[in-house]
């Protein structure tokens, strides 16, 4: 008789198994990997039938308990919603008020913020995050003040947090942050990302979540007046623009390693053109790297969503981050 063994630890599996018992790493892994690529290239040429169809049997690979799988069955239903539902003429829609109209948008983005407030709070019942976060909070309170060291971490921790969702959208696993004074914090990824597509998301939904933070501190001090939101808005800029640096281990490297060479010239061309506008100093270390990694003979496959998604946060950082250095 044939024995399956897990390929990442050797493990004997039992028929039919979905995933390894020791280690949780799944069976059908590459398999997933190839029907998420094709039922994405359905997405995105329109093809929501197959899009469908795809996750349907990525579904059939997953263990029911999963967090992939729940996952994956919402994008499912949401597919199947898209393609059944019937579309309505101009004139019904006319005839609509508008509040009616906005209504399951604005629900949607009530419960979309909701749901973000819940994941952050989750995050702080983990004992090592808290502990090491009110360390970090009280490193930076002796040195600036309570009000910007609660903002500094406050803004760190969400940008952490972006990474965490992301990974858990992606079904890989990994701990919760961990703060270091005079170094910032960090997640421990619990297995190794091979896609490089996947990595690049991994890597900017750090400074997406970062921009957020930003923006809600901007608009804080819009409304109150009160100079310290502006000065938290503005750092929390710098530092998720600090950030996106292409070298070493920083989310700059991560998301720019999936570009093509074009993509790659096409990023520093946006870099320089939001230093030109904006006059941030920081933006000199970015493109210098950019080039540097433009002049590589080694690129990614490429791809222009990740590239849009680098550029509006070089600019919006870099804009948000003009009162610092």
């Amino acid at each position: 008789m044939t024995q399956t063994l897990c390929t990442r630890c050797g493990t004997e599996l039992p028929s039919g198994a979905l995933a390894c018992p020791a280690c949780a790493s799944l069976t059908h892994a590459e398999t997933l990997k190839a029907l998420a690529a094709a039922a994405d290239r359905a997405a995105r040429a329109g093809d929501l039938a197959s899009a469908r169809d795809d996750w349907s049997r990525a579904l059939e690979l997953l263990p029911p308990q999963s967090e992939q799988h729940a996952v994956i069955a919402r994008r499912v239903a949401e597919l199947a919603r898209r393609i059944e539902a019937p579309a309505g003429t101009p004139q019904e829609e006319a005839a609509t008020p508008w509040w009616r109209r906005g209504a399951p948008g604005l629900l949607a983005v009530a419960v979309a913020v909701l749901s973000k407030i819940k994941f952050l709070l989750l995050g702080l019942t983990k004992a090592s995050t808290f502990v090491s976060m009110f360390a970090f909070f009280g490193v930076y309170w002796s040195i600036y003040g309570w009000p910007l060291a609660l903002g500094l971490v406050l803004s760190i921790y969400i940008h952490e947090m972006g990474h965490v969702a992301m990974l858990r959208t992606l079904g890989i696993g990994a701990s919760a942050p961990m703060f270091v004074p005079g170094v910032g914090a960090f997640v421990m990824l619990k297995q190794h990302i091979g896609n490089p597509l996947n990595d690049a998301k991994v890597g900017l939904a750090g400074p997406v979540w970062g921009l957020g933070a930003a923006l809600a501190a901007l608009s804080i001090y819009v409304v109150t007046r009160a100079p310290i939101w502006l000065a938290i808005a503005q750092l929390t800029g710098f530092l998720n623009l600090f950030n996106l640096i292409p070298v070493w281990q920083l989310d700059g490297s991560r998301g720019l390693h999936v570009l093509a060479h074009w993509e790659r010239w096409a990023l520093v061309f946006a870099i320089a053109a939001a230093l030109i506008v904006t006059q941030q100093r920081l933006l000199l270390i970015v493109g210098g790297v950019a080039v540097w990694r433009a002049l590589q003979r080694d690129a990614g496959p490429g791809d222009t969503r990740v590239l849009a998604t680098f550029v509006v946060l070089i600019v919006a950082l870099s804009m948000l981050a003009r009162g610092v250095g």
